[in-house]
């Protein structure tokens, strides 16, 4: 990898006149829970206690929080699988999450599958999905609805630099110009899929170029600077809701972990490693808080304890809840007309 691969350097982000300095402490927190949440199931999985395969999105919190931020409830979203911070600031339940991961009858699936391959569809979550580029065509057919029943509603989709180069990247992206739908599609280059480098990847250093094909703008931010990928997805949402269609948003940033937790990631440079890892979107964060007076030390040390308190909860909560019932095992298999009534009232996809 070269040194140009390693995205944009900090800048000075500026404060975004859409936020009060409650919504700039909200984001904080919500960047410190996600993190503290998956540091606990990291050490729970190395423990035997997780019974699902974990995929951390530890160093790319920026990504989930800013452009979920600005979304409304009824506004869809098709995470991908390092996407726990989705999960959170739309509205999903900690302790059900942490339930899904232990495989409990409480978990979103009920207990049908233990990793991330689930969502909830009263709060228009789709859940994570194995084929990895397939949620983009997803995505792509919510912003068609939304469309046809005359809706200001947008569906956004995240994913890695790798699934660009698949055929559900281009399909999506190309239908979703040419009916001018109101999809943002987030990538989180982190410059490796699996354990392939982007310069293996692809001919291009930016994804975002790959939208001038479909007709629509290719936008390029830091994913560790939390404010440069707020504003960037600002104007995506606005332009969506306005009716002048889709964004790509590309944020480059870099995942700390291997690829799951039992990939040690030996193919690349520790001192690639501690380049990026000195750019922490939270400490960076912290700093502009703290030059607008809004982050102290007690207060760091609260919204530590707070969110460490919710994961402690939530770790609780999952280990007494019930394994699934082989009873069970084929309810939800197929969607029912009670099913599809109850999503139409909910105003879910």
């Amino acid at each position: 990898m070269t040194t140009s691969d390693t995205g944009p350097e900090p800048r000075d982000s500026g404060l975004p006149p859409e936020l009060g300095p409650g919504e700039l402490m909200d984001m904080y927190y919500m960047m410190v829970l996600s993190r503290t949440f998956e540091e606990r199931v990291s050490v729970l999985y190395r423990q035997g206690r997780i019974q699902a395969g974990v995929f951390s999105g530890i160093g790319q919190e920026a990504i989930t929080v800013g452009t979920c931020w600005e979304l409304e409830d009824a506004d869809f979203v098709a995470p991908a699988h390092r996407d726990l911070g989705v999960y959170l600031v739309k509205g999903v339940s900690p302790r059900a999450i942490m339930a899904q991961l232990f495989g409990r009858a409480e978990g979103l699936s009920a207990g049908k599958d233990s990793a991330m391959h689930a969502g909830e569809p009263d709060l228009n979550v789709f859940g994570t999905t194995s084929m990895l580029g397939a949620q983009l065509c997803v995505a792509a057919g919510a912003a068609l609805a939304f469309r046809m029943r005359g809706e200001e509603r947008v569906a956004v989709a995240y994913f890695g630099e790798g699934a660009s180069c698949r055929g559900d990247f281009h399909e999506a992206l190309n239908f979703a110009g040419i009916h001018r739908l109101p999809a943002i599609f987030v990538c989180e280059n982190n410059f490796y899929a699996y354990s392939t480098p982007m310069d293996l990847q692809m001919a291009v250093d930016d994804v975002a170029d790959r939208a001038a094909g479909y007709g629509f703008p290719g936008k390029v931010c830091s994913g560790n600077d939390l404010l440069a990928v707020y504003q960037t997805m600002l104007e995506a949402v606005r332009r969506a809701r306005a009716g002048e269609g889709p964004t790509l948003i590309e944020c480059k940033t870099y995942r700390w972990h291997g690829h799951s937790e039992h990939d040690k990631a030996m193919y690349r440079s520790d001192e690639e490693f501690l380049k990026w890892k000195s750019r922490d979107p939270i400490p960076r964060f912290e700093l502009y808080l703290r030059e607008k007076r809004l982050l102290t030390d007690p207060v760091k040390a609260d919204v530590a304890e707070e969110a460490g308190r919710v994961i402690a909860d939530a770790v609780e909560y999952a280990e007494k809840a019930p394994l699934p019932h082989a009873d069970e095992a084929e309810k939800d298999v197929f969607a029912s007309t009670r099913n599809a009534e109850r999503g139409t009232r909910n105003g879910t996809a």
